[in-house]
């Protein structure tokens, strides 16, 4: 309804409305394509491109709550990653630890068959066992040098990962600041009254362009008032 129509209305010149204006409350009352019913909220997806409308507030969408998530999952995640390198490099200590036993075996076994050559010269087998204890002697040192070059390669994802901490705490200061600003725009638009106390807003105001204004139950609502006040 327009200020004009209201002005009409109000100085009691119904007749001036007639149908025709019933016609057009009608036509004004088609629906009007709304985005926000359209929404889903179980199968809404965020996209960059979409301007209106914004993500229903629900839990996979509440910026704070989705932060708190990353920063709680993330940093359980960290833990096993290190539990697990870290079981990695007892592991390779372990390699490390039996190939010095192994070797400290080959080379008492070689002195022995080195013993055996000389006294027995003929005898080729004990030259040629000393000859295969020393071909596993250096199988051995081959296993040591990959094991304590796993143990390095391990140490060094354990430093790497003391920056997954470093992001984490960026993110959480990134959330105390939102909370901040949260917290500060509640108390600026803070008001006295309750909201469920609060006066309604006008539908139409001089000056706007809208079509869905004033139905034929708002009207009869306003004609009732004023008899009241009367």
């Amino acid at each position: 309804m327009t200020q004009e129509e209201l002005d009409s209305l109000m100085n009691g010149d119904l007749e001036d409305l007639g149908e025709e204006f019933v016609e057009e409350k009608k036509k004004e009352k088609e629906p009007v394509e709304d985005n926000l019913a359209d929404i889903d909220p179980e199968n809404y997806r965020v996209s960059a491109n979409m301007q209106w409308p914004p993500p229903p507030p629900t839990n996979d969408h509440k910026v704070v709550h989705q932060l708190d998530e990353v920063t709680h999952d993330s940093e359980v995640k960290a833990s096993e990653i290190f539990d697990i390198l870290e079981q990695i490099s007892v592991v390779t200590e372990e390699i490390e630890s039996s190939g010095n036993s192994i070797r400290d075996e080959i080379d008492g076994l070689k002195q022995t068959f080195e013993k055996l050559s000389r006294a027995f010269p003929n005898i080729a087998t004990f030259k040629n066992e000393s000859g295969r204890l020393e071909k596993i002697g250096n199988y051995v040192n081959d296993i040591e040098e990959k094991a304590q070059g796993i143990n390095d390669r391990t140490i060094t994802a354990m430093d790497v990962m003391q920056y997954q901490d470093i992001h984490r705490q960026k993110i959480e200061r990134v959330i105390n600041v939102m909370r901040a600003l949260s917290r500060y725009m509640n108390q600026l638009f803070e008001g006295q009254i309750a909201d469920d106390k609060r006066v309604s807003s006008a539908v139409h105001l001089h000056g706007d362009t809208r079509a869905d204004l004033v139905d034929e139950e708002d009207i009869e609502a306003l004609i009732e008032s004023f008899g009241k006040k009367l």
